[in-house]
């Protein structure tokens, strides 16, 4: 639902992108809610998955972790996250998300400020899932 001043958006009418892994919707961006801003959206993590170490060159990134557990290595650091709590990323640190538990984990996520165009906006560190090391 979109009007003057005001978008809703529902995960579940949103594209799944499993590109670096786990299932992540991008629900309000530039290209969903003309954003200008930054964007948000959901990660949902089922155990055993991960999403790729990268790193963004422009934008600080928000998580909190709404439900489950996981593992963030943070410059190769692991930093444990359990349900109600948050954590900020700055700029150009790496980071990667696992799910080491039992059950799924369910993320929200936030970045900003834009990069000057989308592709600028992650740089991968590592092989993405299905993908042979280089």
């Amino acid at each position: 639902m979109a009007s003057e001043g005001m978008t809703k958006i529902a995960a579940k009418d949103v594209e799944s992108n499993r590109r670096r892994g786990g299932d992540l919707r991008t629900l309000l961006s530039p290209a969903t809610a003309q954003a200008t801003a930054g964007f948000m959206g959901v990660l949902t993590l089922q155990p055993g998955e991960v999403v790729t170490e990268h790193y963004h060159p422009y934008s600080e990134e928000f998580l909190y972790l709404v439900s489950g557990d996981l593992l963030a290595r943070i410059d190769g650091e692991p930093v444990p996250l359990a349900a109600g709590e948050a954590l900020h990323l700055k700029t150009n640190v790496r980071h990667r998300l696992e799910n080491q538990g039992t059950q799924p984990a369910f993320m929200v996520f936030q970045l900003g400020p834009l990069a000057p165009r989308p592709e600028l906006g992650h740089v991968d560190t590592e092989p993405l899932p299905g993908q042979e090391p280089a």
